[in-house]
C-alpha cells in the first residue's frame, strides 16, 4: 500500500544528527546510479532527479524553481517525491517535496560538518534568508547547541524576516566583515556571481555552499577554492555540472583531483590541521533525496 507522507506530522517524528548517520550509512552501500534532467524557459528551471540504490530503492524527485515567484508570495520550488521499491519497483510513498528538501539539503551540509567543522566553532554566519537557511539554522543548532548565529541577506527586509522567525540571530550589515568573523559559513543564495571572497577567509574556518545548482552559478570566488581543501557530496554530479567547480575547472584554475573526496568517500573527511580552511559543495545529488526519503519513511512507518 502506498503512503502519503505529510509535511507537518512527519517532520515532528524526524531528529538532525539521527539522519546523518542514517546518510552516512546510505553510503556504504554500493554507489547510486543517479541522472539528472534539466529544462530550462527564462530564469525558471525544471529539474528531474533520479537515484537507484542497490538494497535501498529508487526514488524520483521532481522541483519547479521559478525565482519570480517569491514576488508574488508563492513558494520559489515546488515539486513531489516518490519512493519505490528496489525488490520489485512498487510504488512505496509519494512524500511532501518540501520536507525531503529542507531533511535532505541541511542534512547533507550537516554531515559534512561533523566532520570538516572544527568542534569547538561557535560562530555560524548564514548567507541568505529563505527557507534553506531557516533549515540550516535548525540543523547546525543541533551540532553545535551554544553556537552564536549572524544571518546575512540582500535585502534587510529579508533578514529581519529571518530574525523575527529566530530572535537570537543577529543581522550582519556587511558580509566580509561577517565572513571574517565566522567559524562556520553556511550559504544558501541564487548567486551566479561570486559573493564570499577568498581573500576573506581565516585559517580555520568551515565553508558550507548549498545554493549553485547549474553550470552558471557560484556562491565563492577561485582564490576561495584555492585556498581551500574542498570536498563534495557526490562526485559525478557536481565537478562536471554546478558552476563552483565546473567553471575554475573548465578555466584551468584547478583540476578535478583538488577535491579531495564525496561521501563515498567518508573517511577523508577529514582536518589535516586546525588551521585548515575546509570547503563542502553540497549539490544536493538524487543519492541523498533517495536516503533522506527512506528515513523520513521509516520514522513515519514506525511511528
Amino acid at each position: 500500500m502506498t503512503q502519503m507522507i505529510p509535511f507537518e506530522a512527519a517532520n515532528k517524528l524526524l531528529d538532525w544528527l539521527a539522519l546523518t548517520d542514517a546518510l552516512a550509512a546510505g553510503h556504504e552501500l554500493p554507489r547510486a546510479e543517479v541522472k539528472d534532467v534539466l529544462l530550462y524557459r527564462d530564469n525558471n528551471t525544471l529539474l528531474n532527479r533520479s537515484a537507484w540504490i542497490k538494497g535501498m530503492g529508487l526514488a524520483v524527485k521532481c522541483a519547479t524553481i521559478f525565482p519570480d515567484n517569491s514576488a508574488a508570495d508563492i513558494p520559489m520550488v515546488n515539486g513531489a517525491v516518490t519512493l519505490f521499491s528496489d525488490t520489485n519497483g512498487t510504488l512505496e510513498a509519494i512524500l511532501d517535496f518540501h520536507l525531503v528538501t529542507k531533511w535532505k539539503t541541511a542534512g547533507g551540509s550537516l554531515l559534512a560538518a561533523r566532520h570538516l567543522a572544527r568542534p569547538d566553532s561557535s560562530k555560524i554566519l548564514i548567507v541568505g534568508a529563505g527557507t534553506v537557511g531557516q533549515s540550516l539554522y535548525a540543523a547546525y543548532s543541533a551540532l553545535f547547541p551554544d553556537a552564536k548565529f549572524t544571518i546575512w541577506n540582500r535585502s534587510f527586509k529579508g533578514a529581519k524576516a529571518f530574525q523575527a522567525e529566530f530572535p537570537d540571530v543577529v543581522i550582519a550589515p556587511d558580509l566580509q566583515i561577517a565572513v571574517k568573523a565566522s567559524d562556520i559559513i553556511t550559504s544558501a543564495t541564487m548567486s551566479t556571481d561570486p559573493l564570499i571572497k577568498g581573500d576573506w577567509l581565516q585559517p580555520g574556518q568551515h565553508i558550507d555552499l548549498i545554493g549553485a545548482y547549474r553550470p552558471d552559478m557560484r556562491e565563492v570566488d577561485d582564490t576561495a577554492i584555492l585556498r581551500s581543501r574542498v570536498f563534495v557530496d557526490n562526485l559525478n554530479t557536481t565537478i562536471g555540472h554546478i558552476g563552483e567547480l565546473k567553471i575554475p575547472i573548465a578555466n584551468g584554475v584547478i583540476d578535478p583531483s583538488h577535491v579531495i573526496a564525496d561521501f563515498y568517500d567518508l573517511p577523508k573527511f577529514k582536518r589535516e590541521s586546525d588551521d585548515d580552511i575546509t570547503l563542502f559543495k553540497n549539490g544536493g545529488g538524487a543519492h541523498l533525496d533517495l536516503m533522506t526519503a527512506c528515513f523520513i519513511r521509516n520514522a513515519w512507518t514506525a511511528r
